[in-house]
């Protein structure tokens, strides 16, 4: 949900409670008023009529009380206390029926006490109430069209500043040269996220570059190095005055400084795939490729005792030989590497993608950690950047790679 959807929600939900609750109180307050000076009126009515008594020495006629109905009952009792009530007015003339008010209280005259009921109508106050409550619902109604208008328009404006950072952040990849231009608001919150934003990326470009300075320079210092050791290495192990032990000692030392060199290597094209410093692409014969791969590596099935299926489509692409070559150096390997001895191999290539599938283990990988450098199963030998160098290859040329697994198959599937 947008920042501003969910505002606006808010804001309205907030909005509308208040002004129901404040409509509810509102009327009420206003109800209360109106009954007070209804009450006020019949107090006065109640004066007239004691007065009317008292100088006249009779009761008044309803000609003599105008619209108010007005009745007298001899009490037998004790005097009543003075009280106000809600009731029904009914209208002399029309005979029609209204909220009223009413008022009843004990009035003596002639050393009698007597009963007296006063009842006016409610009518005008009925008339103001709707009139105020149709005043308050416009007023809501106005209220809601300005908050949606400030909304829609202020305060989207209001936020624009965000959302220019947010597409700068978008937009920054550490491996390229970012230019950020300073967003221009009145609103120090969003001046102080772009000077943010801006020393973060800022640092984090110069922290990736040093890192990428170090790993070429530390790879380019090893190659002399390595190069002088397996040279020494491959003197030494054609001294015929070595020992069986000494022999297999050279050779452990042999393996592991190839697999340094392989690891040098891979890591220096890793860093030349991410920095786009590759052979420029060419229309390629893929097909021919992944053949040619097939046949390279019969030797290595047949060791394994692996079974192989093919279904090799024409397909063409736009990329370079050299890295195409890596990629199924890679993914041939990995198939033999991780499959079990009499395991199964397909391989299908057709227009739309490339798959390979094999057995291997029974529980399905990790399907976004297998990319990652250096991860690798504990027996394996490998250097752990097989699979993250294809990833970046797929990457380089706008490919997509996935892992899936199903019926006990691994599939690598390459989408073009």
């Amino acid at each position: 949900m947008k920042l501003a959807t969910r505002y606006n929600r808010v804001t309205i939900i907030v909005t509308l409670l208040v002004l129901i609750i404040g409509a509810i109180v509102y009327f009420f307050a206003i109800n209360r008023i109106a009954s007070a000076l209804l009450d006020d009126h019949l107090s006065e009515e109640v004066a007239e009529v004691t007065e009317y008594v008292h100088l006249h020495s009779q009761f008044p006629t309803p000609t003599d009380m105008d619209d108010d109905r007005t009745s007298f009952e001899r009490l037998k009792g004790k005097p009543i206390p003075t009280r106000f009530f809600d009731t029904v007015y009914v209208a002399p003339k029309l005979k029609t029926e209204h909220e009223g008010r009413g008022v009843e209280g004990t009035l003596t005259f002639k050393g009698a006490h007597y009963r007296f009921v006063i009842i006016i109508s409610k009518e005008s106050t009925q008339y103001l109430l709707q009139t105020i409550a149709t005043i308050t619902i416009v007023l809501m109604l106005g209220l809601f069209i300005v908050l949606f208008i400030v909304n829609r328009y202020l305060l989207s404006d209001l936020w624009k500043p965000f959302y220019v950072v947010l597409d700068h952040l978008k937009a920054f990849n550490v491996s390229e040269q970012n230019t950020f231009t300073p967003v221009k608001t009145k609103v120090d919150e969003f001046n102080e996220l772009d000077k943010a934003v801006e020393l973060m990326t800022q640092r984090l470009s110069g922290e990736y570059q040093n890192l990428k300075l170090f790993t070429e320079n530390a790879s380019h210092e090893m190659l002399t190095p390595l190069s002088v050791i397996t040279s020494k290495l491959d003197t030494l192990i054609q001294d015929e005055r070595l020992v069986s032990e000494q022999y297999e000692q050279i050779q452990d030392i042999y393996s592991a400084a190839n697999k340094l060199s392989r690891l040098n290597q891979t890591l220096l094209l890793l860093v030349k795939i991410e920095n786009d410093l590759v052979p420029e692409a060419e229309l390629v014969n893929f097909n021919y490729l992944v053949n040619e791969k097939y046949r390279q590596f019969q030797d290595m099935f047949s060791e394994r005792e692996l079974t192989v299926d093919t279904e090799i489509s024409n397909k063409q692409l736009k990329a370079s030989t050299y890295l195409l070559d890596i990629l199924l150096n890679n993914l041939f390997s990995n198939t033999i590497r991780h499959n079990i001895k009499g395991g199964h191999i397909q391989i299908k290539l057709n227009k739309d993608e490339l798959v390979f599938c094999n057995t291997g283990a029974a529980n399905p990988l990790d399907g976004d950690a297998i990319f990652n450098r250096f991860e690798k199963s504990k027996n394996s030998d490998g250097t752990g950047l097989g699979l993250t160098l294809v990833k970046n290859i797929c990457n380089l040329y706008g490919w997509r790679l996935i892992y899936e697994f199903n019926n006990g198959l691994h599939y690598f599937i390459i989408s073009f």
